[in-house]
């Protein structure tokens, strides 16, 4: 008998289409939930007499009412083909427990945040950016500088969230830049252009975000993800100075070495 007790209820109240294989989704939990930003959620289905569920990580912030995912379709895969089916009033489980450690604590002496992503990874991020805005509008500043590194290979795949993210930098705290691997698909791009870990060490250093004065968080592709460590270690980020959160495993075959 299938144990569906630490699952709650979500339906669907909201989605949009960025392409075809990414979409925003918003969900209305039966009750609500407490979660710290860059923390993921389970959604899950039943399907005869299996429960199948993924982790997603949270991109709305824990003011907000809703629950709010980035995600990509697996074609293949054996929940998101399912996700893609839902309409606006459809329900799925949840479970309710929100769990996750990529998140942000204050760290003495070091107030700058690199916040490096590629394709849907950017979701922990835009919470952490949410909740601090929030959190400037009543009066409390954590006194950090936030920078924000977005890759991905088409201008889709950085959703809506590359202009709510340049549209919050006004107000200082704040930078952000999106980069596209295949300007060449993208007539229209007028943004950086190249991987993420092309252009990593140029973003960063421009903007002092530094060994001795930032901690780095990467959240994404693995490549990316192992890239960028090695990139940043050699610019003399500590083991401790670097937060990773990869979305999946490649295999070893595939991986590379910078």
């Amino acid at each position: 008998m299938l144990n569906l007790k630490p699952f709650i209820n979500a339906r669907l109240v909201e989605r949009t289409a960025f392409s075809h294989e990414r979409e925003r989704f918003v969900f209305e939990p039966e009750r609500p939930v407490g979660f710290k930003p860059g923390q993921y959620a389970t959604l899950a289905v039943v399907t005869g007499d299996e429960v199948i569920q993924r982790a997603y990580s949270i991109v709305s912030s824990p003011h907000e009412p809703t629950l709010e995912f980035f995600i990509e379709l697996v074609e293949h895969g054996e929940l998101t083909p399912r996700i893609w089916e839902l309409m606006v009033g459809d329900s799925l489980l949840m479970r309710e427990r929100i769990v996750g450690a990529f998140t942000l604590s204050p760290v003495p002496g070091i107030s700058k945040r690199l916040l490096v992503a590629t394709g849907t990874g950017i979701a922990p991020y835009v919470s952490m950016v949410r909740a601090k805005a929030e959190a400037l509008r009543n009066g409390i500043n954590d006194g950090c500088e936030y920078f924000v590194l977005h890759g991905g290979s088409r201008a889709p795949d950085l959703g809506s969230y590359r202009d709510e993210l340049a549209a919050m930098c006004a107000d200082g705290w704040l930078h952000y830049v999106a980069t596209v691997s295949r300007p060449g698909e993208n007539p229209d791009w007028t943004g950086e252009v190249g991987r993420v870990e092309d252009v990593l060490r140029k973003h960063a250093d421009m903007r002092g975000h530094d060994a001795a004065h930032s901690i780095a968080y990467l959240c994404g592709h693995p490549q990316m993800v192992e890239s960028g460590k090695a990139l940043l270690a050699r610019a003399g980020f500590q083991k401790a100075q670097l937060k990773e959160e990869k979305y999946f495993t490649l295999p070893a075959a595939d991986v590379e070495t910078v």
